[in-house]
């Protein structure tokens, strides 16, 4: 994929906030380049690559692009962990297999990657030379 100058380029702390002000700014781009139709699978794309390298690097840097082509759009995501993604199996999830119990209140998490993987036309991570990963989603315009 080529490099457009409108092209966003975006190093942030890996927090909780991160997710959020990335979608704002990708939100913004899709506007600008007239792709509001794919923003609902963009938004949610974004915000999960972010989430996994933010939890992957707590308090740490991470870096943030977001380019386009003729034919789509593509978000890469770098953190400093050599860890590669692992995407929780695909299951089954009901209501009785749903554990809602106190301990685990809000921690039945983990299917972004499988949500990238359905709504992505391609995606992949990438060892970075000089360390890390990044983490990337394509998605046709």
């Amino acid at each position: 994929m080529t490099m457009m100058t409108d092209d966003l380029q975006l190093t942030m702390l890996a927090s909780k906030a991160a997710a959020g002000l990335a979608r704002t700014l990708v939100a913004e781009r899709l506007r600008k380049w007239g792709c509001t139709h794919i923003a609902d699978a963009a938004l949610l794309v974004t915000a999960e690559l972010i989430a996994n390298a933010a939890e992957a690097v707590r308090g740490k840097e991470i870096k943030f692009r977001f380019s386009r082509d003729a034919t789509g759009v593509l978000l890469e995501v770098w953190d400093s962990s050599p860890l590669p993604p692992t995407p929780k199996p695909a299951e089954d999830l009901t209501l009785e297999t749903l554990d809602l119990s106190e301990e685990n209140w809000d921690n039945n998490g983990g299917w972004g990657l499988p949500l990238v993987q359905a709504l992505a036309t391609e995606c992949g991570y990438t060892p970075a030379p000089t360390g890390g990963k990044w983490v990337w989603a394509q998605l046709k315009i």
